[in-house]
């Protein structure tokens, strides 16, 4: 799809599973697992959205999904996908790893950064080795020393290669990457994940990642439990769903599995998402 002087495509980052209860929080059983049904130890079906952005001839990667390095046990509790599915999805579109120029980041859990590395001859590097990495300072920092209530979302192997490597650009609070892409805070989930967001000729479209992990999270009450300020996400949403349905921007859920990119609209005082094909 083309927004305005962007050329936006989604990438796969791979499937995988977490519990449903976690997911939705405070929200009762029997109103969520009619949207997400569960499997039988309680895990809902999840996606690690991604996408590829060709701006000024440069190729930009927004998230990098579940990634490759993970051992039986992990994949097992998880149940992440096999495979490379962010790199084959890379493929499709006629780009390889190498030619990536830049990596931008939500934030730094497995889920969203998986992707960053990979193992070469029994050694982790950066996956993307000629890329510039973008990421808050401050989410790095914590991520490299998180609470007990996060530390189970953080692998340093998706982070510490690339600080070794010196490919870390470290952003402080809002701003633009490149002309016509910026990042902007979205605390709630954690301090210092922020949205990507793209704006070229009137168009726009938005990276929300955990704000919106999946269209049903589209209810201001509907906030994860993995959400470490969830009164800091009610708030969030409160301000950003209205914004994005004014602005008429693209959404990104981080993890809905059936559709990753919507439009939102009002309908009968409630948001509902209509879901657009990035790839048709």
């Amino acid at each position: 799809m083309h927004l305005g002087d962007f050329e936006v495509h989604y990438l796969d980052g791979g499937t995988f599973r977490l519990d449903g209860g976690a997911m939705f929080g405070v929200v009762p059983k029997v109103l969520w697992d009619k949207k997400s049904p569960p499997d039988e130890i309680n895990r809902i079906r999840l996606r690690a959205n991604s996408l590829l952005v060709r701006a000024d001839r440069q190729n930009i990667i927004i998230e990098t999904g579940n990634g490759t390095i993970w051992d039986p046990k992990q994949r097992a509790i998880f149940a992440i996908e096999d495979g490379d599915p962010l790199v084959s999805s890379l493929r499709k579109f006629g780009v390889e790893p190498d030619q990536i120029d830049l990596v931008i980041n939500t934030h730094l859990h497995f889920d969203h950064a998986g992707g960053n590395t990979r193992l070469q001859s029994d050694k982790i590097v950066p996956a993307f080795r000629n890329a510039r990495y973008f990421v808050q300072r401050a989410e790095l920092e914590h991520a490299m020393n998180p609470t007990e209530r996060d530390r189970a979302s953080y692998f340093a192997h998706h982070f510490q290669p690339i600080v070794e490597s010196n490919q870390w650009n470290l952003l402080d609070g809002d701003a633009e990457i490149v002309p016509g892409i910026r990042v902007e805070r979205i605390p709630g989930h954690n301090a210092s994940i922020q949205a990507i967001i793209l704006h070229s000729a009137g168009k726009s479209l938005a990276f929300v990642a955990d704000l919106l992990p999946t269209r049903h999270h589209i209810p201001l009450p509907w906030i994860m439990a993995y959400d470490l300020y969830p009164l800091q996400s009610l708030e969030t949403k409160r301000a950003w769903i209205p914004r994005l349905i004014k602005e008429s921007s693209l959404v990104v859920f981080g993890h809905d599995p059936d559709f990753a990119v919507a439009s939102l609209q009002q309908q009968g005082g409630k948001v509902v998402a209509e879901p657009v094909n990035l790839n048709s």
